[in-house]
């Protein structure tokens, strides 16, 4: 094959049946525009704008920026009924949760219950999730106490402790929202499923571990959250333990952990776990007053002001001495608590069948954090556990939240003197429970069985956070999915394709039995896009195959053509094409022939414009089908002598 026989025809031509075209052209500023739409706006949010009168449209974009104003109008008292009882349900879950979590923070109770009033007002007027009921979560406030605990002590300045507080509150809700402003939702995907699963099980473990401070009533207790020191300390301080709150604790946690077992087996009787905590504390409030419990080494909550969130906008910290501390803190806080949210909010949607827009869902988590920042909130998002009570006990709408709120709001102005005498340890075992359910043993096995690599994603984030930190355990994780991924990228997958005997089908050699080698050809397909990254390996890899192949090449028919399957390569850079360029040279010099077979959409565009600048390849190197490539060139096939 010659260079006259490449000017003979029309690019794209070729001597079978079909040919291979280019894409239809496209301006380079109509390219972007389309990469942009797909890269930011993949669900096409605004789709309902188009060919809509401009007073509509004003209308719309104020329904996609405040969601309530989508359902509030077509409100009724029936659904009002029904997200009553929800948002009841879940505030006798949220009120003994919201004080323990803030104690996990190393925070003054009255901030979880803070933190379970304000923030659901605002996601009810911006969030677009029916189930998702949001407050404190245990791993966000183990998380944000274990990394400023490092800055600050919390026992010895603890004003300064709540101002770093609310100030990560705010860069963490800063983050959120920006990402969903951005359209930026994408990156919390690097938190692949694998590594949520390891690190929920061991921040779940260490946040067990924590408690156990409170049901042994030890008053001097490590800040540190690995297994080691945690268990160190608890077997050091043995002479603090006190048998009247150890009694009282595996009381109260065997009780929470049965009516947990009753709801999972009974769906129907999901109040009881739900009302459980609430009952919890009264009763054990109860017994601390009329014994007078605190007299005998049962510590209590002690007295708790009245009143509501006051402002503390005045208390963000921005100095440089604990910026970069805050600013950490509120990044990893952030991630985690909207990964957490954002997948709640589409685990419960999927469930009903609606759907919900993650990067509005992010926009609003982002806003009522950044709020509850200024309102003597920490880090919000929608908890698994309370949205599962909300879905179950049948909410209809947002208004769930709002409801909460406004039960919350009762308790912070009337009977906050009734927790006074609520025991620490009941706060333990009420964290104990909740977070039981972040250890999915079955689903850890799922991903053993099919992925042992994932798998081990998921070993590294649990035994890092359990001997390491929390930090460092989910940093090792997410790492070790990079890795993954860049090895994926510069390690392609590459096979030689073998044809299934009386039919144009060819499949993996080493995958069908059936398949067999066409002699005389070297059918290779690429299974990933080509780039600077895998040139090399690339290169490398088909150079062995073609040395592998003639020296094991029949007596009959020697290897004359080198077969090229683009069908699943989606892109290609100009590495790439200089990839295919040096490629054909080189297997030339051999005395074969390189052929491509199906390049699609940008690639065949690619491959047209450097042939039209290099002419490096004709119309007999063009292919639409394996199939059509080995039945054309089978006639030029060269027995061997």
């Amino acid at each position: 094959m010659d260079g006259s026989d490449q000017r003979q025809y029309p690019l794209g031509m070729e001597a079978g049946v079909h040919k291979v075209v280019a894409p239809p052209r496209q301006s380079t500023v109509d390219k972007l525009k389309g990469k942009m739409k797909e890269t930011f706006f993949p669900d096409d949010p605004f789709r309902s704008f188009k060919g809509q009168p401009a007073r509509q449209k004003w209308l719309l974009a104020v329904k996609y920026l405040f969601p309530i104003l989508d359902w509030a109008p077509r409100y009724s008292f029936s659904l009002f009924k029904s997200d009553l009882v929800s948002g009841l349900t879940i505030a006798s879950l949220a009120i003994p949760q919201g004080i323990s979590y803030a104690k996990l923070a190393s925070l003054p109770p009255i901030i979880g219950l803070y933190s379970s009033f304000v923030p659901p007002l605002v996601y009810a007027a911006f969030g677009s999730s029916r189930d998702l009921a949001v407050g404190p979560v245990s791993i966000a406030s183990l998380i944000m106490g274990a990394m400023l605990r490092q800055a600050v002590n919390p026992s010895t300045d603890p004003f300064l402790f709540l101002q770093l507080a609310f100030t990560s509150t705010f860069f963490a809700g800063m983050v959120q929202a920006s990402l969903g402003i951005l359209r930026l939702g994408f990156i919390i995907d690097f938190l692949s499923k694998a590594t949520l699963v390891g690190f929920m099980a061991g921040a779940a473990i260490i946040v067990s571990l924590q408690q156990l401070k409170g049901l042994l009533g030890i008053s001097h207790f490590t800040t540190e959250m690995g297994i080691v020191p945690v268990m160190s300390s608890v077997f050091h301080t043995t002479d603090e333990w006190s048998w009247q709150t150890i009694l009282m604790g595996i009381c109260f946690l065997a009780f929470l952990l049965l009516t947990r077992h009753l709801s999972m087996k009974k769906p129907k009787l999901f109040w009881v776990s739900a009302g459980a905590p609430l009952a919890s504390v009264i009763i054990s409030t109860l017994v601390v007053f009329l014994f007078k419990a605190q007299k005998h080494r049962i510590s209590v909550i002690g007295q708790l002001k009245c009143g509501l969130n006051r402002p503390s906008w005045d208390k963000l910290l921005f100095d440089g001495t604990y910026l970069g501390t805050t600013m950490k803190t509120g990044l990893i806080t952030g991630i985690i608590s909207l990964t957490e949210g954002v997948a709640v909010g589409r685990t419960f949607a999927s469930l009903k069948g609606y759907q919900v827009d993650g990067n509005k869902e992010m926009m609003a988590i982002g806003l009522m954090n950044v709020v509850g920042s200024c309102t003597s909130c920490y880090v919000t998002t929608g908890a698994f556990s309370r949205s599962a009570v909300n879905h179950n006990a049948g909410c209809k709408t947002p208004m769930s939240n709002v409801v909460m709120a406004m039960t919350v709001m009762v308790t912070l102005l009337l009977l906050m003197p009734l927790f006074a005498y609520t025991p620490n340890v009941v706060l333990a075992a009420i964290i104990i429970v909740a977070v039981i359910g972040l250890i999915d043993i079955q689903a850890a096995y799922h991903i053993y069985k099919m992925d042992k690599v994932d798998f081990l994603v998921c070993i590294c984030a649990f035994l890092g956070v359990i001997f390491i930190s929390v930090q460092e355990g989910l940093a090792i994780a997410v790492g070790l999915s990079i890795f993954r991924i860049l090895l994926q990228i510069t390690r392609p997958k590459m096979v030689i394709l073998g044809n299934i005997r009386g039919t144009d089908i060819y499949r993996n050699l080493h995958h069908y039995k059936e398949a067999q080698r066409i002699p005389g050809f070297l059918i290779l397909s690429v299974e990933a896009p080509i780039n600077f990254a895998n040139t090399n390996y690339l290169n490398e890899r088909i150079k062995r195959w073609i040395e592998e192949e003639q020296c094991a090449e029949s007596k009959v028919t020697s290897l004359q053509y080198v077969v090229l399957d683009l069908s699943s390569v989606t892109t290609v850079d100009t590495s790439g094409i200089a990839f295919f360029m040096d490629l054909k040279k080189t297997i030339e010099k051999r005395g074969l022939e390189l052929v491509f077979v199906n390049p699609v959409g940008e690639v065949m565009e690619k491959l047209q414009r450097a042939n039209e600048l290099h002419n490096f390849f004709g119309t007999d190197s063009l292919f639409l089908t394996i199939s059509e490539a080995v039945i054309s060139l089978s006639s030029f096939i060269k027995l061997s002598p």
